[in-house]
């Protein structure tokens, strides 16, 4: 098997073992666990695997009195409130067999209890099992905890989500300030690069291990020996803790495939997540449909043009959301990667063609029209299906992404994509000829707050619905062109003293309209309830929303000055030379392009992590290293140094040919983030093979 097959199969492998245990079983799950089975076959293979039920991990579910055997799926540590609500579930339930699995591995239980000699078997498992048997109220029941790393979410053929970190976020200066209080001040760190995994807190340090315990799973099942890379500090974090785990040591002397990984901090570049330049269908249907539940990754699909249920304004009828997550179909599957990687025009020209086709094999009778492919026309193509119910169970995948195409191109927030690309190119060009408080100053209009008449009904799902323009910002949109603008903040003209007042002044004007604008939504989207702590707008006051907004400005200073550390890609702009317009240069793009040009030799801010190896790679990965010592650069004759050189030219050719991936093997990338206001995927691995480049 190829890493990249292995790499692709990983998470439904890791789900097998899971599966094994679930026969004539309860299965109590959390959202997160529950995430990455969904895009792994769904409850389907949960039941097709002999489950009697499947429920949410919650201390108001339990078990019934025909139910002796339950099965519990965790993303957590087993302490705390996780074992609070196992206790309450047990309680309430009748089992006699309970089986654990939680994706945290043992040796991180060790950790989080302050154990830190290696001991033999699992120790804390066993105690844990114990308890469960406690909790049953018979020490003579049966009870197992194992530990299983269901925590990666498999989006397409190179696209890995791990929806179970998606908070994980990048270190800001504003934790080196809570860092170093806690310090003595001699021993303070002076960056963000100096901090190391002892100062974080015990919280963020077992996320971490976490993380990288994970990553050493899939590189183990795939027989891997990586090579670890990192840009920014809590990539760095990341990095060497997977180059230091304890059993990647082992793994890599007796692995036989080779893959180089790169940690790149997604704060580095929020540029790109927030930017509306992208003609991907798949981003917009993310963008604009409501989120499943506890979902990172998927959007509620309405399913309502497939029954013959009506939507009155009075009665709105339950029915459960159709999503994007078809694993099942090999039709559905091929249709949602044309989606996920081609331009929008295409994407959807292939909806239509598959609807067409999906028709025409159940003898439907549709109605062949050309040109352009509109909502309306996919609805009615759609439509066909409901009085067929056999042809609609066997077409149910296609049909639920071409609704989701359709509702995506029919919704009244999507003319403001437009609109927002439009205000980001402007932003672009201003950039270059002004200093950063007189490009602040062009978002000001912008601030209108919504007039919100009380008979105009918000549009459900949007807090943009009370908004009098289709095209008209609203408070999400404005939130996403500030962190689009301060994530280029160190692009724009040299400040002085005096500019910097201004920046201040033009700042409190932007705080005092946005929190204008957030108090007269009539509707809080999501993101605003997050930010605001307010479930509705009636809770949200003026003071509290003040403070919101005053800490997303704190934060949006802090990403401004995210590259500044950096050497080599430091800039993700290029400014306009009167001839050709400003553009924006996406820092994972740079990267990419630095590892694989043939020329290039160190390059400062991409630094290698991975112990062993070491005199190998000063030679075949020198672009990534730091410099060598000073023996290792001393040459006494012209012609040592010119032998050397030549010898050391085939090394690096025949090294970086085994490690890029060029013969085989693939290399992957691991964006960072977490403050991410527009709709994007939080945080992910992909995979991509190089052999044909």
């Amino acid at each position: 098997m190829l890493p990249a097959e292995g790499f692709t199969c990983f998470p439904g492998k890791m789900w097998d073992k899971v599966l094994s245990k679930v026969k004539k079983a309860v299965v109590f799950m959390d959202d997160k666990c529950a995430e990455s089975l969904h895009w792994s076959g769904g409850a389907n293979i949960v039941f097709e695997a002999g489950a009697r039920n499947l429920k949410q991990f919650s201390s108001f579910e339990a078990g019934g009195e025909n139910e002796p055997k339950a099965v519990f799926v965790v993303s957590t540590l087993l302490k705390g409130r996780t074992a609070d609500i196992m206790k309450d579930i047990i309680g309430l339930s009748h089992f006699q067999y309970c089986v654990v699995f939680t994706t945290v591995a043992h040796s991180i239980h060790l950790i989080a209890n302050n154990v830190t000699a290696e001991l033999e078997g699992n120790p804390v498992f066993e105690k844990f099992e114990e308890k469960l048997c406690e909790w049953m109220g018979d020490m003579n029941y049966t009870a197992e905890v194992m530990h299983a790393p269901v925590v990666f979410t498999r989006v397409s053929q190179q696209l890995l989500l791990v929806p179970t970190f998606a908070h994980l976020f990048p270190l800001l200066p504003q934790d080196l300030d809570t860092i170093n209080i806690k310090r003595p001040e001699k021993k303070r760190f002076g960056s963000l690069t100096d901090v190391d995994m002892p100062s974080l807190t015990p919280e963020l340090q077992i996320e971490i291990k976490s993380l990288a315990s994970a990553v050493n799973s899939m590189f183990e099942f795939t027989s891997t020996r990586e090579e670890s890379f990192a840009v920014g500090p809590m990539s760095r974090l990341i990095a060497g803790e997977l180059a230091n785990h304890p059993q990647a040591k082992n793994r890599r002397k007796t692995s036989t495939n080779k893959a180089s990984i790169v940690f790149i901090d997604r704060t580095l570049d929020l540029t790109g997540a927030a930017g509306h330049h992208g003609d991907s269908l798949v981003e917009k249907i993310l963008t604009v449909l409501r989120r499943l539940p506890g979902h990172t990754a998927d959007v509620q699909v309405d399913m309502l043009e497939l029954t013959n249920l009506q939507r009155t304004p009075d009665c709105q009828p339950t029915l459960a959301p159709g999503c994007l997550a078809q694993t099942q179909s090999p039709t559905a599957r091929l249709l949602w990667e044309t989606m996920l990687v081609s331009k929008q025009k295409e994407a959807v020209m292939e909806v239509r063609r598959q609807l067409v086709e999906a028709a025409s094999k159940e003898n439907l009778p549709i109605k062949m029209s050309l040109g352009r492919v509109t909502a309306e026309q996919l609805s009615s193509y759609v439509q066909l299906f409901r009085s067929n119910w056999e042809a609609l169970e066997r077409h149910c995948e296609v049909l639920q992404l071409a609704l989701a195409t359709a509702q995506t191109l029919r919704h009244p927030t999507l003319p403001r994509w437009d609109t927002c690309l439009a205000l980001e190119r402007l932003l672009l060009q201003a950039l270059g000829d002004s200093d950063f408080a007189g490009v602040l100053r062009q978002l000001l209009p912008l601030m209108k707050p919504a007039a919100a008449p009380a008979d105009q009904k918000p549009v459900s799902g949007s807090s943009l619905g009370s908004r009098s323009g289709e095209d008209e910002c609203g408070p999400d949109e404005l939130l996403v062109l500030l962190v689009y603008l301060y994530s280029l903040a160190a692009e724009a003209q040299p400040a002085d003293d005096e500019d910097e007042e201004e920046v201040e002044k033009v700042e409190r004007e932007l705080i005092g309209a946005l929190t204008l604008v957030i108090t007269r939504e009539a509707e809080l989207s999501p993101l605003l309830q997050k930010l605001t702590g307010c479930s509705c707008s009636a809770e949200l006051t003026m003071e509290r929303a003040h403070t919101a907004v005053e800490g997303v400005f704190e934060t949006l200073r802090e990403l401004s000055h995210a590259r500044d550390h950096l050497k080599h890609f430091k800039s993700v702009y290029t400014a306009s030379d009167g001839v050709h317009q400003a553009t924006y240069r996406p820092f994972l793009r740079q990267v990419l392009e630095e590892i694989f040009h043939p020329d290039r030799t160190d390059c400062p801010d991409i630094e290698h992590m991975s112990g062993g190896l070491t005199e190998l790679l000063k030679t075949g990965f020198s672009m990534f290293m730091k410099q060598g010592s000073d023996s290792d650069q001393r040459v006494k004759t012209e012609g040592q140094r010119r032998r050397t050189t030549e010898k050391q030219t085939k090394r690096e050719r025949r090294v970086m040919e085994k490690y890029t991936g060029r013969e085989r093997g693939s290399l992957c990338y691991v964006p960072l983030s977490l403050f991410n206001p527009a709709p994007q995927i939080a945080f992910e691995i992909q995979l991509t093979n190089y052999n044909t480049q």
